[in-house]
């Protein structure tokens, strides 16, 4: 179709707001520069479906994710908006609501909302609990109506307050897609009454993942870092660059064997993956003027905090079709000896990341990402997820993919569908939760079956959106990719499952042995 053509169809879809049709008008813009200059082996390992480039435009002029220092902002204001320091809890509100539409992203929306109860807490000293509710609720409302994009995320937690609380009563009462939530879990700070009240709100919303705040912080320096969009940790004060992500299915498909993937096809795509990396970094670093912004300026970001992400997906298919050519009979979540394959993937994947300087990362290097997923994937599997429709019991689930969580320091999450029964025992979600998190997992994330609300590959839609999606389109900007990975991908095939007390893994001894 030509350009003309594509802009006639968008401005003329009446299932679009003129919001989202500008959208995606930017959109084609982007898609209609010229490419970046890279080699042949790249632009073909592109067009065979290899490495993807995440559509995040040519010729990058913002990050993929950034992420503010919020905390500082509210302390020392902002010259170039004009705003002086918040001085209590409405004008911290206030001034957050106008920075965030300054905040850049590959969505055009923050992906990153901050660590709120943090940043929070201090502005609502003197204020009684249900005048803290009412400011706070007004605002979750205001971000899911003016920012309708569910890959717009907050974070809470670990420590037991108020804005905390008072977010995840909210958040439970509200049922909104955005935004996305993340409680962070400490077991030396977290009291387990508060993560309990974490777990009952994922059997009524899906929401919100629980992060193993330990595991993530020891990732970071002391500056600290957030998790933003689905579930992907980066720098405070930083961001991701870019993110290029290598289709490890395709890649296998090149291999002759484990032997030939592992020390020749994973190594060879691994290169290429990394001269993608540099030409987009470079030109987002040299050529954008992005850094000249005021959020460098006045300290909210930094740029030697942002780094790439090097992504892979489709980790199942390379497990199975790897041990199909060695005529071994085994399938990846079921079978030991697949699992055991891909933790040797996911290790040498790590090993690769690790030694490999770049010229804009954190540290000099990037870091390792099991990559979500996008609607377009037909008949692969994101990040290193069980293939959908054929998920195993939760607890040998967990078991199952737990390994691999130490390896991918900038995300991984995969999401476990339970039976709606759990309504009637968030004990067993609760006692579910901390047996991952005790595993060793970075995140822990549910769907339960029966709920409007439900993931995608990490952000969320509501199934009542997509059911009248194609007649009336939707407000919610990120309701046309659900609809769409509904019909390419098969996350309405997940299958539930029920949690049992025999089932519950044991969180005393670190063993995930049934009690």
């Amino acid at each position: 179709m030509a350009l003309q053509e594509k802009f006639h169809q968008i401005i003329t879809d009446p299932t679009l707001s003129p919001k989202q049709k500008s959208n995606f008008l930017a959109l084609e813009a982007d898609a209609s520069i010229p490419y970046l200059t890279i080699s042949e082996a790249v632009k073909e390992a592109m067009e065979h479906g290899i490495i993807c480039d995440m559509f995040e435009g040519n010729a990058p002029f913002k990050p993929r994710y950034v992420l503010p220092d919020y905390g500082k902002f509210l302390k020392q204001g902002s010259a170039y908006l004009e705003l002086e320091p918040a001085q209590d809890l409405d004008e911290a509100i206030n001034a957050l609501t106008i920075l965030y539409h300054h905040v850049p992203s590959v969505t055009n929306i923050p992906v990153y909302l901050g660590q709120l109860d943090e940043i929070l807490l201090p502005f609502a000293e003197g204020l009684d609990e249900d005048a803290i509710y009412r400011k706070l609720k007004l605002f979750w409302i205001m971000l899911d109506r003016t920012l309708p994009d569910a890959f717009m995320h907050a974070n809470i937690g670990p420590s037991d307050n108020i804005i905390c609380r008072t977010i995840l009563r909210i958040d439970a009462e509200l049922k909104q897609v955005a935004p996305n939530l993340t409680f962070m879990y400490d077991p030396a700070v977290t009291p387990d009454d508060l993560l309990r009240v974490a777990a009952k709100n994922i059997c009524e919303t899906s929401k919100p993942h629980i992060a193993n705040y330990p595991l993530h912080a020891n990732a970071f320096d002391n500056k600290g870092f957030g998790i933003v969009s689905c579930y992907n940790s980066l720098p405070l004060a930083g961001g991701a660059n870019t993110l290029v992500r290598m289709n490890l299915k395709q890649a296998a498909l090149k291999a002759e064997n484990r032997v030939d993937f592992l020390n020749h096809v994973l190594p060879h795509y691994s290169d290429l993956m990394y001269e993608l990396i540099e030409a987009r970094s470079a030109f987002l670093h040299q050529d954008s003027h992005f850094f000249n912004s005021f959020l460098v300026e006045e300290g909210l970001i930094d740029e030697s905090r942002f780094t790439p992400m090097f992504g892979i997906y489709g980790m199942a298919e390379a497990v199975n079709i790897l041990l199909e050519k060695e005529g071994i009979q085994a399938s990846y979540g079921h079978d030991d000896g697949a699992n055991q394959l891909s933790y040797q993937i996911s290790a040498a994947l790590d090993s690769i990341v690790k030694s490999t300087p770049v010229t804009y990362g954190y540290n000099g290097h990037a870091l390792l990402h099991a990559q979500g997923g996008i609607s377009l994937d037909k008949d692969v599997t994101p990040g290193v997820r069980i293939p959908y429709g054929t998920e195993p019991d939760p607890v040998t689930h967990i078991q199952a993919l737990a390994e691999h969580h130490q390896y991918y320091t900038s995300g991984i999450s995969d999401i476990l569908t339970i039976d709606e029964t759990v309504k009637g025992n968030p004990e067993a979600m609760y006692q579910l939760c901390k047996g991952a998190l005790t595993l060793g997992m970075r995140e822990f994330t549910a769907n339960v079956d029966s709920n409007d609300l439900i993931r995608v590959t990490g952000y969320m839609i509501k199934l009542s959106d997509i059911e009248k999606f194609n007649q009336e389109g939707s407000r919610t900007n990120t309701t046309w990719l659900g609809n769409e990975a509904a019909a390419n991908t098969g996350i309405l095939n997940r299958k539930p499952r029920v949690i049992s007390h025999e089932q519950t893994p044991y969180y005393g001894n670190n063993s995930g042995n049934g009690q």
